[in-house]
């Protein structure tokens, strides 16, 4: 029985999959697209266990797409949760130094919100108690565009609209085998085989192994870092109005811990940043031992742990110690304790590393023949997902009838 054939086939069923493939569906109209996600229903890794921020933008470097895309990203999200009913709510955030030596960071990090054309308002220590009342900071900055939503809301609705228009969703269907043809893929999956003229992969945590499977280096490995949270007991909640974040380490490639009040009205706090022993490793005791064995023998994983061999420890620490969690915390809010904290569900951010050992800072989509594969795509790629949908259905050729055309461009780009 020969495979039921597409013009496009998305791999990826979260945001960034969706958003894709609700792009493509307004690029060409018509055309017959395909969304395969291996789980039964989307949103279920990166996308539903974020911490439902709309970023503003401000840490990432002047011109790069994770600027660009992220100031667009913030005006589009908006506007899509306005058109389509979605609970938001821009609540803004701060971003404060608790002591003198992180006061040119904080300047600096000023400079590069206002080179984003971001609105960034400085606040002296008594200012920021003004926002945020239970805080104790030198000084901080305003961010007054960043936003919560709940982005499985988000998703749930781009699925919606996906069907409305045609496109064919298949849950619990994972991909097992990517085959290039003259007509563009074979691809064979748990719930069937298909055909697809062009190839979009936005598998996330399997993004690499997803783009190796068709036939394309993308220079880079995908490192899983998981993600833990405490959540404030209810009866504490009212210690954060809104988000609460320290001035980033620049020599650490994460933000640090923070709090987080989400759309629900809980309040998160964390997340730190520790190597997970499973692509998909949201408990200490997830092992799997071919993610494991891959990244503890990529040369470049091993020169960034020598790299950070002092923060990868005290994330690691902090992990096992509540103890240690806690006074984290305490540098932005004096008065919590242990006792307000609970734990809760933990994330991994599917992060690309490149051979060099460096992490790879932007967002990376690489071309291969008749596919584009988005190989990195971490915070704010939730934000942006919109605008990264856009980006890529501009970005990979139409399908044309009944031969696919050769594919203008080869490489990476970031």
């Amino acid at each position: 029985m020969s495979p039921v054939r597409y013009d496009y086939a998305v791999i990826g069923g979260g945001v960034v999959g969706l958003a894709t493939a609700h792009a493509l569906a307004e690029r060409h109209p018509g055309a017959s697209i395909l969304l395969l996600e291996k789980e039964d229903g989307p949103a279920r890794h990166q996308t539903g266990r974020n911490s439902g921020v709309i970023h503003s933008g401000i840490y990432y470097a002047p011109g790069s797409l994770k600027a660009r895309l992220c100031a667009a990203g913030v005006r589009s999200m908006i506007q899509f949760c306005e058109e389509h009913g979605i609970q938001y709510e821009q609540c803004g955030k701060v971003i404060v130094a608790t002591g003198p030596g992180e006061l040119p960071l904080l300047e600096r990090l000023h400079e590069r919100g206002l080179q984003n054309g971001l609105s960034v308002q400085r606040l002296s220590g008594d200012e920021v108690r003004e926002y945020e009342p239970h805080v104790q900071a030198l000084a901080g900055l305003r961010v007054p565009s960043t936003g919560i939503v709940s982005y499985r809301h988000v998703s749930a609705v781009l699925v919606m609209l996906a069907r409305s228009r045609g496109t064919d969703v298949r849950f619990g269907a994972r991909v097992t085998r990517l085959r290039p043809t003259a007509q563009g893929y074979d691809i064979g999956t748990t719930a069937g085989d298909f055909a697809a003229r062009v190839l979009v992969n936005c598998a996330g945590l399997h993004s690499d192994r997803v783009a190796r499977l068709a036939g394309t280096d993308p220079h880079s490995r995908i490192v899983p870092f998981r993600g833990e949270y405490y959540e404030l007991r209810g009866d504490r909640r009212h210690l954060v109005r809104g988000l609460i974040y320290p001035v980033p380490n620049p020599d650490f490639p994460f933000l640090g811990v923070h709090f987080t009040r989400m759309i629900d009205g809980s309040v998160h706090a964390g997340p730190n940043a520790v190597l997970a022993f499973r692509r998909e490793g949201y408990r200490k005791s997830d092992v799997n031992l071919r993610d494991l064995r891959e990244v503890l023998a990529d040369p470049g994983f091993r020169a960034l742990a020598r790299r950070h061999l002092r923060e990868g420890a005290a994330e690691m620490l902090r992990s096992w110690s509540k103890t240690l969690f806690v006074r984290s915390l305490q540098r932005l809010i004096p008065e919590v304790r242990s006792e307000d904290l609970v734990p809760c569900a933990a994330g991994v951010r599917a992060q690309a590393l490149a051979p060099d050992g460096r992490l790879v800072d932007d967002f990376l989509l690489v071309d291969g023949p008749n596919a584009l594969h988005v190989c990195n795509a971490p915070s704010p790629a939730a934000t942006s997902s919109l605008e990264i949908g856009r980006a890529v259905a501009a970005r990979v050729p139409a399908a044309p009838r009944p031969m696919l055309a050769a594919f203008p461009r080869q490489g990476v780009s970031a």
